[in-house]
């Protein structure tokens, strides 16, 4: 097999291998061992390109031309960027160089070697920082040079848009077009036997068996694989291992727009290939040939698209609020438009490499304008049928509703009407009607144009559709609790289920919006040159300088991902701590809880630094920043941070943990969690009560468990002086000691705190395990002494209040 065979035979593979292939070019790429490029070489040759490129500019006379000149302006802009962010590491490190050598001391005199080596040092530092300089100034002439060429783009584009030629139905422009017609004939042949004559001679030199495999490759990708493609795909939609929801369908939807679009395409790419492989293409058709395959290409995303769609043979899989007559009906015109658009496309390529003449050209783009308002007249008006058949269906339902027609009441089915399909007719018969005119009145490119604009912006929308579906069902999918996904992301990062589904709806939130975008772009680009737009995103992905650092895009997600990584890693660390290592420790719960929460602080510090340092942050850099916001922390941050401090004293000195129970001023409970900033506190109505750290610092509160205290009962009473109060105090120490909630170690005691006004005051303790168990226990000790006085006898005593009040009716008396 000779070179171009073999040549012929990779490239196929590769094709069919793409995104093997491509997840393979950056390790080949990394692999690489030649020499870095010289950044003098390089700025010299970007010169020359934009040399070269401002000449060309006189004479450009098609927009294809100033589009490709606009290409290579916005080239070199971006080389001359990337030659200053590889310069500026240089110059850093020939600074750092230099740092290190320091300056030379008044009076002094450095040895020869290190002043040769300053000085080439210097002259190192010189050089590279003119080559930025002229770097900066060959991206701001780029820049200048591009947006020039896009404001004459623009007037030409504006030019065609507005020439005015012959009306179709003038007879002038037909016998113009009569006595051209042979001579555009015969270029059209001159161009077939161009073609032929070299596919002649290639494959008399090399022979059929590189035509013969494209040939072969194009028509398995065509068919067989194309056809099983798409059943494997309903097989697993249909299956019990595709994933539950909407996303079967939207998911199947993506899956045969992208094998219905993909394979069509790399059969044309196929086929090709096996022409060029063996010369078999002249020059003047290579333009022909590409044009062959992209117009292939957006003929068969039209079609896929439309069939994943409608899906005229599946109602249950269709994406559309369609009946079968209007999907079948449509995907019918969808195959007409995908038919016509490949047709306009290769006519335009064949025009230019035909060199026909204007006239031709003229007509031909007029019958294409009609042909394309024809269709999208059928379209219109197959879509006014569907809907007045819907309303029609919608009447007949409320009149069997209406109980005055002899209705039961009850609507049985009334079809939803669409209301993007009325907007859609409403913008096709105003864009119709408008192409209509220009047409008649001669103005055939701006009519051409909105025709296929028409198309293009259906097409948009209902791709936009597709994806804007596909992303929110996958994101859902992905990031609900209940998937595989999702449980894998709860058991992992400890985040709740509430959090993981919010995620999936921030994720929809996120792809959603870079679909809508897509299409903004999409519907954007027949109307100018996205490179250009694109470029100017350039200075986006450059980054904002803030002082010596530059935070670029790429940057700043890769910190995002730092920090995510190292937070997430922090976080599971957190709980095996929690949940396997402490538990077997002796460590009380209060310990615990402090190790748990001064770990997941230190976790989170640990990957807010790792964030900034890949952002390039360093530690020097954020002492600045921390010292610049001391005046605000010190003002409007201040009880703050007082509360941020009291918690790690808390956490460190432990005067209170979790558990113990704790008197702060009239309100008393346990303590159930500290944090850094405050702790709670539920207090005896199960209410939680939230203290500020810096108030449990701060102020006086008694610690009712501090140090495994324990609890005292306290009985005081009074009897009369007859008492029996030996027999009184036996009774008392018994019901101490029957009690097993008291305490042998202290002993219970019994003391007469007075004898007073004819009564005996008794005062008792005994002790319990701890102040928790202290009401509860009396509460019982009560009930026991009460019961045992009354069965002894023993009476208790209780102050007489004595009032003295004066009668208002006794007369008073004189002698007193």
């Amino acid at each position: 097999m000779s070179l171009r065979h073999s040549s012929f035979v990779v490239r196929s593979l590769g094709w069919l291998l793409l995104f093997t292939w491509l997840g393979a070019a950056p390790v080949a790429l990394g692999q690489a061992t030649d020499p870095p490029p010289d950044p003098a070489k390089q700025l010299i040759q970007a010169e020359k390109e934009l040399r070269a490129t401002s000449d060309a500019l006189e004479d450009a006379g098609t927009t294809e031309t100033l589009k490709a000149l606009s290409d290579r302006a916005l080239a070199v802009q971006r080389d001359a960027d990337g030659l200053q962010s590889a310069l500026d590491p240089q110059r850093q490190q020939v600074d750092a160089r230099l740092e290190q050598l320091g300056q030379v001391a008044e009076g002094t005199v450095e040895p020869p070697e290190v002043s040769r080596q300053r000085k080439a040092l210097n002259q190192q530092k010189a050089d590279i920082t003119a080559q930025i300089a002229r770097a900066k100034l060959l991206s701001v002439d780029a820049k200048q040079l591009g947006e020039r060429i896009e404001k004459m783009r623009v007037t030409q584009f504006s030019e065609q848009l507005s020439r005015k030629v012959a009306s179709p139905l003038s007879p002038a422009l037909w016998r113009s077009f009569a006595k051209d017609v042979p001579d555009d004939v015969h270029r059209l042949a001159i161009l077939y036997r161009l073609g032929e004559d070299a596919a002649r001679k290639a494959i008399a030199k090399h022979g059929w068996n590189a035509p013969l495999i494209g040939l072969a490759v194009a028509l398995v990708l065509f068919f067989p694989l194309r056809l099983w493609l798409r059943a494997l795909g309903r097989r697993f939609a249909a299956s019990e291992r595709a994933p539950d929801g909407r996303l079967r369908r939207s998911g199947l939807a993506v899956w045969l727009l992208l094998v219905g679009t993909l394979l069509p395409g790399l059969a044309a790419v196929a086929l090709v290939e096996s022409l060029d492989a063996i010369g078999a293409i002249p020059p003047r058709l290579q333009q022909v040939a590409e044009t062959f395959e992209v117009a292939t290409f957006v003929a068969a995303f039209i079609a896929a698209l439309s069939a994943c769609l409608l899906v005229p043979k599946r109602p249950s899989w269709r994406l559309l609020s369609l009946d079968d007559s209007a999907a079948l009906r449509l995907r019918k015109y969808a195959w007409g438009a995908a038919g016509l658009t490949w047709l306009s496309i290769m006519l335009v390529a064949l025009d230019r490499a035909a060199r026909t003449s204007e006239v031709t050209t003229v007509a031909a783009d007029g019958l294409m304008a009609l042909t394309y308002l024809g269709l999208i007249i059928a379209i219109l008006t197959s879509l006014a049928r569907m809907h007045n058949r819907q309303a029609a269906e919608a009447a007949e339902a409320e009149a069997r509703a209406d109980p005055r027609a002899g209705g039961d009441g009850k609507v049985r089915g009334a079809p939803r009407r669409s209301g993007w399909i009325v907007l859609a007719r409403l913008v096709g018969h105003i864009a119709v009607g408008a192409a209509v005119i220009a047409t008649l009145l001669g103005y055939l490119n701006f009519a051409l144009f909105v025709a296929q604009q028409l198309v293009w912006v259906a097409v948009v929308f209902m791709a936009v559709s597709l994806l804007l579906k596909f992303a929110d069902d996958l994101a859902t999918w992905v990031l609900v609790p209940s998937s595989r996904a999702g449980q894998t992301i709860v058991l992992t990062t400890g985040l709740s289920e509430a959090r993981v589904e919010q995620a999936g709806v921030l994720l929809s939130a996120v792809l959603r919006v870079g679909v809508i975008v897509l299409g903004l772009l999409a519907l954007a680009a027949p109307f100018g040159n996205l490179n250009a737009f694109l470029g100017g995103l350039d200075s986006l992905s450059g980054g904002l300088k803030i002082g010596e650092t530059t935070l670029r895009p790429s940057s700043v997600m890769y910190a995002v991902l730092v920090f995510l990584v190292v937070w997430a890693v922090m976080q599971a660390f957190q709980r095996w701590l929690s949940d396997t290592y402490l538990p077997k420790t002796e460590l009380d719960a209060g310990a615990r809880n402090s190790i748990s929460t001064v770990t997941r602080y230190l976790g989170i510090i640990a990957a807010v630094l790792w964030g900034l340092t890949a952002l390039g942050i360093g530690f020097e850099k954020l002492a600045l920043v921390v010292s610049a916001l001391s005046v605000g922390i010190g003002f409007g941050l201040q009880a703050i941070t007082q509360n941020f401090v009291s918690g790690l004293i808390l956490l460190a000195e432990r005067p209170v943990k979790i558990g113990d129970w704790v008197k702060l001023g009239d309100q008393e409970g346990d303590i159930k969690r500290i944090s850094v900033r405050s702790t709670e506190i539920q207090v005896g109505d199960k209410s939680t009560l939230i203290v500020p750290n810096s108030e449990l610092i701060t102020k006086t509160i008694r610690n009712m468990t501090m140090g495994n205290a324990q609890g005292r009962i306290q009985i005081q009473f009074s009897v009369p002086l007859n008492t029996d109060v030996a027999a009184l105090r036996q009774i008392l120490l018994d019901a101490y000691t029957d009690h097993p909630g008291v305490l042998s170690d202290p002993a219970p005691s019994v003391f007469i705190d007075s004898i007073a006004n004819g009564q005996i005051a008794i005062n008792s303790f005994a002790y319990v395990s701890g102040p928790r168990a202290v009401y509860g226990a009396r509460s019982e000790l009560y009930f026991t002494v009460l019961q045992k006085f009354a069965e002894a006898g023993i009476a208790l005593s209780s102050p007489t209040d004595i009032h003295l009040v004066r009668d208002p009716a006794a007369k008073p008396d004189p002698d007193a």
